[in-house]
Parts: structure tokens; C-alpha cells; sequence
């Protein structure tokens, strides 16, 4: 795979501002403006980087100053995450270890760890001078002019019952250029038994469709070129507002905008997935036939014990139908081994789910016991040693699944956003829309192009699960 510094380990983005609003354009970088000078390390998902974007443009509102990097700022805001344990104690050491370089500068802990333990954070860490939870970023100014002035603050507020009917406008966006996420729904109301989403962002939440329109045409008119979709479900994208799902008809708004885009839909949960959304797809080649689908397990009695009520005979029945409709869709999937009581017989099931399956893209994660989740009681818990031993088969052999599936793409032409670019060599990289941002392989492009560009360029191999690619002509978007 291409080394990218933007990776750490297992493909996570590394922290910190460091994609578009490094740029010194960056509203209010480098003006010598009196307020305070502030810096966001990011950690989490995508829905937690569109958080730290929010936070980011209400700071500058509020008159403080975005800088480059941590060494300049007098506030280090680090945007946690709060999912699962390897990611909590990620974030804590990111709060330690900031403080510990810089003791005279203001280090607050805002995002998802922060929602769900907010007191014990504040209690337990004495190097957080803040404690900000996610539930109204509209407070979190006021808080970090409170902490600037001496005073320790815990920010604790409730999620929001319903979502803003007018998104608060970005002003720099964390994501490489060219690419934005909108987030269209928050919370999650499937209560998946081992998930703390609900705990840290409520029930499901979904935004009004013309509101989402309006931000994707404000984000065109800037330049982006690919608009990515993000919910916990946006398979329920919608049932709170009318009692249905409504991707549909908000993909049948997208279908009216005139320019030359790219939209890519991330993560349905395949028990509800709506299969409306195919022949639309089909009909406009500006949305990307890639799919996300949370399949966790193919075992019965393991599904059943996670409060999910798919099967292996349905799963794959969804991929059948996905594909026989998009031939060459690309379906991405994450499995959950080691979960409570699940069995020799059950990873076997699952191993062979996958080898049917031979999805496009696939990560495995071992289970995460989580406080208050209701299969935290749960009996017979699987050693982690096992659960490691049963992820580290899973990777392997998705390995060869994944390159196998990507050589159908030999000898194909396509839009790629270009995202770095190489000083030494002419080469960049690339990535099309069968590769999503940050968690799937890139393209290689034999060509020297700068950040940004929308290029056509043609396959001519694959090396592992990234593609080689020549350049045909830069495209005009």
C-alpha cells in the first residue's frame, strides 16, 4: 500500500489540522487579530471531523484565530473520540501527552469522550483545562474565552432533540481538497447491543432535505467536487421526520443540481437497506455505486445476541441484488469478532459469509466491552487473545479477496481527485469514487499534478489494494 502520512497504524488519519485548512488562506490565519490563537486535534469519524470543522468556524466567528500547528496556538482543543477502547485511550493520551510538551498553553477536551464522561473527566484529568461535550457547539465559544481567562470549565449539555434547520456554515474543511462531508442525520435509534452511539449521541436525528441541498450547492460553488454523505444509518435517514426513509428522494434532489460532482453515501445498515436507491444510482453517473454495509457477523445466533436481524442467506441476497443491478458497485463492510458468545461454529460462519461474500473493502474490529451498552452483562466473553487471533484471519483473508475484486478495474478510465502530490518524483495520489476518503486503498498517478485537480486518468495495474494509473487530461470541474 502507498505510505501516506495522513496514516497511523491500521489506516486511521493522523491528528491534528493538517489537510485544507492548513492553507494559509484559512480565515483569519496569520492577521495578528488580539484574540486567542487556537489549533484542533482530530481524532474519530467523520461525523466527528464535521464536528471539528463546526467548532472550528464558530471559533472564527467569535473572533479567534485558526494556526497551523499546535506549537503556534494558545488553545489545543482535542476533539476525542469515545467509541470503543482502543480509540478512548487514543484520545486521553492525546490530553496527557499535549499538556506534558506544552503545561502553558490551554488544552480543553471536547467531542465524543467528552459527551459521555464528562465528569470523570473533569474530576480524573487535571490536564484538561475544559471539558466540552458534543451535545451544543453553539456554547463552546463562550466556554474556550472562559477557559483563556483562568477558569477550569465543564460544558455538559444534552444532545439535541432535532437537528438545526440551517447548518452553521464551515469555513475550512479537514478532509483533502476537493472533498467534503455533509452529516445528514445524528444519533442512532437501531440500539445494536454492543454500540454506544446512542449513550453519546442520542436517538436518530434527521436534517430537511432542502437544507442538506442547499449546503452541498454552497460547497459546489466552492469548489468541491466530491460531497460524501455520512449518518450512523442513513438507511433511517428520514423515518423521524416522515416515517420512512427519505435517501431516496434526497439522492432525487441531488439528480436536479447541474454541475459535475461526485456523491458517495456512507454507512446503511444492511437490515433496512433501501433498495430505491439502486436504480437512481444507476441513472446518474455522478453518484458513486459504492456502498458501506455493517454486516458485523453471519451468524445467526450472534447477530441475534447484537439486536440485528439479518441472516447469511439475506446478506447475501443484498449483495446480489446490489450487484446484479451495479455490476461493478463496490461494497465495503465491517466485521465485529470476539463479540460475547460467539463460537468456533460461529467464526466459521462468518469466515465463509466472507469468502461468499467477496466483498470490495472490509475492516474487522474486535469487540469493545462499553459501559452501559446491554451486552456488557453479556456471559461467555471471548479472551481477547482469541478475538485478535480471530480479526488478524479476517484481514488475511480479505487480503487477496480485495485484490482480486480490484483488477476488474484494469484497463478502465475515470474521474480522480488528486490529494498529494510527490516533490521528488512525477507522481501523486489520487483516488476515485471506488475508494473512499481515508479508509480504503489510493491510485498511484504516474503524473505531476497538484492538490485539488480532477483528473481523468487510466488503470494500468493493481499493487496490493492501491491502483496504478497514467494520466489521459485534467478535467474541468
Amino acid at each position: 500500500m502507498v505510505e501516506r502520512s495522513r496514516w497511523l497504524g491500521n489506516g486511521r488519519r493522523a491528528t491534528g489540522l493538517t489537510r485544507r485548512g492548513d492553507s494559509p488562506n484559512t480565515p483569519n490565519a496569520g492577521k495578528g487579530n488580539p484574540m486567542p490563537t487556537f489549533y484542533i486535534d482530530q481524532h474519530g469519524c467523520a461525523k466527528n471531523q464535521v464536528d471539528g470543522e463546526e467548532i472550528s468556524a464558530r471559533l472564527i466567528d467569535a473572533g479567534f484565530s485558526v494556526v497551523e500547528s499546535p506549537e503556534n496556538a494558545d488553545v489545543i482543543i482535542i476533539n476525542t473520540c469515545g467509541f470503543i477502547e482502543d480509540a478512548k485511550k487514543e484520545s486521553i493520551s492525546a490530553i496527557v501527552d499535549t499538556k506534558k510538551r506544552w503545561p502553558g498553553k490551554k488544552v480543553i477536551a471536547a467531542g465524543c469522550l467528552s459527551q459521555r464522561y464528562p465528569e470523570v473527566l473533569f474530576s480524573d484529568m487535571p490536564e484538561a483545562d475544559g471539558v466540552f461535550g458534543n451535545g451544543d457547539l453553539s456554547l463552546i465559544p463562550g466556554a474556550v474565552e472562559k477557559v483563556v481567562h483562568g477558569t477550569r470549565e465543564l460544558l455538559k449539555t444534552p444532545q439535541q432533540r432535532n437537528m438545526p434547520l440551517v447548518c452553521y456554515p464551515r469555513k475550512a474543511f479537514f478532509d483533502y481538497p476537493g472533498t467534503a462531508h455533509i452529516k445528514i442525520t445524528e444519533g442512532c435509534s437501531n440500539h445494536c447491543s454492543y454500540c454506544a452511539i446512542p449513550l453519546i449521541r442520542g436517538e436518530l436525528r434527521s436534517r430537511d432535505i432542502a437544507d442538506i441541498v442547499s449546503e452541498a450547492q454552497g460547497l459546489l460553488d466552492r469548489g468541491v467536487f466530491e460531497i460524501v454523505l455520512i449518518g450512523q444509518d442513513l438507511g433511517n435517514y428520514g423515518k423521524d421526520l416522515e416515517g420512512r426513509c427519505m435517501l431516496p428522494d434526497l439522492l432525487s434532489a441531488f439528480a436536479e443540481i447541474k454541475e459535475n460532482f461526485r456523491v458517495r453515501v456512507l454507512y446503511i445498515h444492511p437490515d433496512h437497506f433501501p433498495h430505491e436507491i439502486l436504480p437512481i444510482i444507476k441513472g446518474d453517473s455522478r453518484f458513486a455505486p459504492y456502498f458501506d454495509l455493517p454486516f458485523q457477523h453471519a451468524s445467526a445466533s450472534v447477530l441475534r445476541s447484537m439486536n440485528r436481524q439479518g441472516s447469511t442467506e439475506i446478506y447475501l441476497g443484498l449483495i446480489e441484488r446490489i450487484r446484479a443491478e451495479l455490476p461493478f458497485a463496490m461494497i465495503r463492510s465491517t466485521f465485529l469478532v470476539g463479540f460475547p458468545g460467539e463460537t468456533e461454529a460461529d467464526f466459521s460462519a462468518l469466515l465463509d459469509f466472507q469468502r461468499a461474500a467477496q466483498l470490495d473493502w472490509l475492516g474487522a474490529f474486535a469487540y469493545s466491552r462499553e459501559e452501559n451498552t446491554p451486552a456488557y452483562d453479556m456471559k461467555n466473553r471471548v479472551p481477547k487473545s482469541v478475538a485478535q487471533k480471530r480479526k488478524a484471519l479476517v484481514e488475511e483473508t480479505q487480503v487477496a479477496i480485495t485484490a482480486e475484486r480490484l483488477k476488474r478495474f484494469i484497463g478502465m478510465s475515470d474521474h480522480f481527485i488528486v490529494e498529494e502530490a510527490f516533490d521528488h518524483d512525477k507522481l501523486c495520489i489520487g483516488r476515485g469514487w471506488m475508494q473512499a476518503p481515508e479508509v480504503d486503498g489510493v491510485t498511484l498517478i504516474h503524473a505531476a499534478q497538484k492538490p485539488g485537480a480532477i483528473v481523468e486518468a487510466h488503470i494500468i495495474s493493481v499493487n496490493g489494494v492501491d491502483f496504478n494509473a497514467v494520466l489521459e487530461y485534467t478535467a474541468t470541474v
